[in-house]
Parts: structure tokens; sequence; C-alpha cells
């Protein structure tokens, strides 16, 4: 007996890993084979020009309200030197996801508006914008007023008006770059480049690499971030900024930071590069500051000497736009491509995704179903309950081994919600992202010896003639299939044993 249940729930195991492994698309990122080159590790922007450096003035703060339509404004901040009386020129900034009103920036800002460069920070339009949808093109519109608004300012140079764009505003910058041919120059800070969902899975692999975490959960990448959204949410996820790129005619200033896990960086500089000469732009620079993260910060404050370069290529251009060292700062490192990727197959994206966790779970509320619904109808029609047919043992063996595989998906859900966590808060513990994900293999397991003996016990009795009445049919059937199928889809999301690995690495 002990043979032949280990033999049930070897095959169980193995049919289970199998599908899997093959189910959907394998992770295998492209390693990056060509670097870009820092010419020196000094980030100083050259040229002859003469410029004013930063902390020169003191600083004047204003509101403005901008009109975006006939019923929409949004506020605007407007630093500028004080005692200076233009034209100037300004630059208008656009946020990324993690800022979005006139209070943002405000660094950055005032050491540009110190340094003679008029800074204007507007709220983001947020009546348009949600997680789950996102118009790039018509946020490129609404920035587009404040432009028209910095240009109207007396101070200010109106054909020296530039962008600052961060992180998911460098999706915008290059649309209103392209269609504005008197956009005077383009900063590109902590640049995506590439679509949102090809940057969102490259982020997710090196983060999954600084929380240190089994190679199994890897191919979660491309199933997860590879699938359509359910409900079709999440329009913007392939959103492409490169036919926008291509058409930008400015000079472009790339900024990165090497502490930016996040972002492609050496990817990043080469398609911008790339793209820009389509357009038969060769006015680009390229600094990388060393240990700067995302918002080109190390701790609280901005990177070295960020504000002075910036402010220095700025009031230079065009002189600046094309000076020596081109690239320049740290040697940035990347380990592969942010590529395309693989699409799942029907059954795990879009909605269908939610039907794979629904049907296997009302398959084990099917037999309670149809007991409490018997039971019910009998006692209205004034009938005695069904005799039970179906053994005591059997029964929780049922019970146990749906009660395991709910256990493993607890445990499972629960695991990958900290391993996000240690994800976002740049933390690792091995103990951790090791012993529980062990645990919950090891659940994983239990489950599967539960459910071979749910099968043998079923099994047997109804070779010994024992026939189930239809409610313990349902709950015998609806049990085993239920189980079966929520360990598939575990295993499909990397919360069940690898055993083919190498199918899916």
């Amino acid at each position: 007996m002990k043979l032949r249940h280990l033999g049930v729930g070897l095959a169980i195991t193995l049919v289970v890993s199998a599908v899997g492994a093959v189910a959907g698309p394998i992770w295998k990122p492209r390693p990056v084979d060509a670097s870009v080159t820092s010419e020196t590790p000094l980030t100083a922007i050259g040229s002859d020009a003469v410029t004013t450096p930063v902390g020169t003035h003191q600083v004047v703060s204003e509101l403005h309200t901008v009109r975006l339509t006939s019923t929409v404004t949004v506020t605007a901040q407007v630093r500028r030197p004080a005692g200076l009386d233009g034209p100037l020129p300004a630059v208008v900034f656009l946020h990324g996801a993690g800022t979005a009103t006139h209070e943002g920036f405000a660094t950055q800002a005032e050491q540009l508006a110190s340094a003679g460069v008029v800074a204007v920070v507007p709220d983001k339009r947020m009546d348009t914008y949600t997680t789950a949808w996102r118009d790039y093109v018509g946020m490129a519109h609404d920035y587009q007023r404040t432009v028209e608004f910095t240009r109207s300012l007396p101070q200010v140079d109106p054909s020296r008006v530039g962008l600052y764009a961060e992180s998911e505003g460098a999706y915008i910058a290059p649309v209103m770059a392209a269609e504005d041919p008197d956009c005077a120059f383009v900063v590109l800070v902590s640049a995506p480049v590439v679509p949102p969902r090809q940057q969102g899975a490259f982020a997710t692999d090196s983060y999954l690499r600084n929380v240190k975490v089994p190679q199994p959960l890897f191919r979660v990448i491309p199933r997860a971030l590879g699938a359509r959204i359910p409900g079709g949410r999440v329009n913007y996820a392939d959103f492409d900024p490169q036919p926008y790129q291509q058409r930008m005619t400015q000079p472009v200033f790339v900024v990165f930071g090497t502490g930016d896990a996040a972002m492609p960086i050496v990817q990043g500089a080469r398609q911008v590069i790339e793209d820009m000469a389509v357009a038969g732009n060769d006015q680009y620079t390229v600094r990388y500051y060393e240990g700067a993260n995302h918002g080109i910060k190390i701790g609280d404050a901005l990177a070295g000497t960020f504000a002075d370069d910036l402010a220095r290529w700025i009031q230079g251009l065009p002189l600046t736009a094309t000076a020596p060292p081109r690239i320049a700062g740290d040697q940035p490192l990347q380990r592969h491509h942010a590529d395309p990727l693989d699409s799942p197959a029907w059954f795990a994206s879009g909605n269908a995704i939610i039907w794979t966790f629904a049907v296997p779970v009302g398959l084990l509320a099917l037999g309670p179903a149809a007991h409490l619904v018997v039971a019910v109808v009998r006692r209205l029609r004034g009938q005695p309950r069904l005799p039970r047919t179906m053994p005591a043992s059997t029964g929780r063996w049922l019970a146990a081994s749906a009660l395991a595989v709910l256990g493993t998906w607890v445990v499972f859900v629960a695991y990958i919600r900290q391993v996000a966590d240690y994800a976002f808060n740049y933390r690792s513990n091995p103990a951790f992202t090791f012993g529980v994900y062990g645990l919950e293999w090891a659940l994983a397991l239990l489950t599967v010896l539960l459910l071979a003996g749910s099968l043998i016990r079923v099994t047997d009795s109804w070779d010994d003639g024992v026939r189930l009445s239809l409610p313990a049919a349902l709950t015998a059937g609806g049990t085993i299939s239920g189980v079966f199928l929520l360990l598939v889809v575990a295993a499909y999301w990397s919360g069940f044993p690898d055993i083919f690995g190498g199918l899916s690495a």
C-alpha cells in the first residue's frame, strides 16, 4: 500500500511539474553584447560656453494656474532667478510615476533657478491618469499647455524652452519633442526607453537578483508580465516611445545613475543615440553618476555635480550640445537586454487567468454545495437525509488534500508579497527567500501525497462495489480535480517543485 501510495504521488508530481514547466514561456534574457564606454569619470560639461554656476542667484518662487481644457486647470510652480529680467532659458518638468504635484523636483528646480534657468513644475493631470489607464500622447498635449505658458513668461526666451523628463515622463517628452519643432532641448533622466512591459520585466529580473531568490521564481517574469491583464487593464503596457525618439531633432541630455537597477542604462543610452540618428541628429550628451539611484540621488541629495552639469548644459546650448566628452561619468553595467516578452498561451492571459483560479476553487466547492442543496430540498420535502455512501476515512483524506492545497497557496501568496516588499525596499534575506520557498514546496508535496491517498481510496471504494450518491460523487470528483488543477496552476507560477528546471531556466 505504501509503495502504491508513493508511486501515485510520484506520478502526480512528475505530471504537475512537467505541465508547469512547458505550459508557459521561459525566461532566458539575452546578455548585453555591447556596452557604452565612458570617456572619463568626470561628468563636467565641455565647450567654451560661458555659463553661470549653481548658487549664483537668489530664487523667487511663484504659483500660477495653467488651463489645460475649458474645465481643467493645474497649478504650476515657477522658480526664477531674482533680479534677472532675461530673456532666460527655461525648463518644464515632466513627472514620473512617483510624483504628481508642483511641489515635486524642488531641489532640481531650485538649483537651476539659482544658476539663471527658469524652472517650471506643473501638477500632473490626474483625472485621466490611473493605474489601469494612461494616455501618454494625451499627457504630452496636456504638458504642452505648460510649455506654452512658460514661453509667455516675461523673463523667458521662448526659443530656449525645453523639457526635463524623469522616468515615466521620458515616455512623454519624445512625443512633445517630435510634435513641437520649437522645443529647444530634452533632458531624459532615468529614461525607460523601451515599452513599459519590457522595462517592467527587466526591472523585475534585476530586483529578484538583488533579493537573491531561488532560480525557479524567474520564470514568473514572462508569464506574469507577458500576459494581457484581465479586463484589458494597463492599456499603456506596450506604449513604444521609439517612433517619437526617432523624430527628435533637439539636443538631448541623457542621464542615468549607475545604482539604478530598474532601468536598462546601457541599452537606454545606445537606443536614444541610435534613434536620434534616424532623424540625422547627433546632438547627444550622456552622463552616468556613480552610485546614483533612479532619481539621480545618493541618499536624499542629488548626486555629485548633477545639478551643475545640468545647468551648464542648458545654458551653454548650442555649444554644449555636441561638446566632448559625449559620454562620461561612471562606467555603466547592464547584464541583459530589456527585450520584448514572449506571450503566454490563451489560457494564461487576459480574463482566462481568473478562470484558472475560479474553476478549480469552484470544483472544490462543488461537493459541499451539492450536499447543501440536496439536504435543503429533502428537508423541504420531508424526506430523510441521504445515507452516507462515502467511507469516513475517504472523506477525511479528501478534506485534508483540499485544506493542504489551499494552505499551500496561502503560504505562496504571502511569500511572493514578502519578496516584493524586499525588492521594493532593496533588501535581501536569503534565509527567508530560500527557507520559506522550501517550506512552500514541502507543503505542495504534502498535498500531492494527500491527493494520491484520496485518489487511491476513492478508486478502491469503487472496486469494492461502493456506489457514491450524487453529492458524494461530486465531492470526490470535484475535490480531486480541483486540488490537481490548483497544483498545476501553482506549478505554472513556480509554486511547485521544479523537477524539469532545464525546460524553464
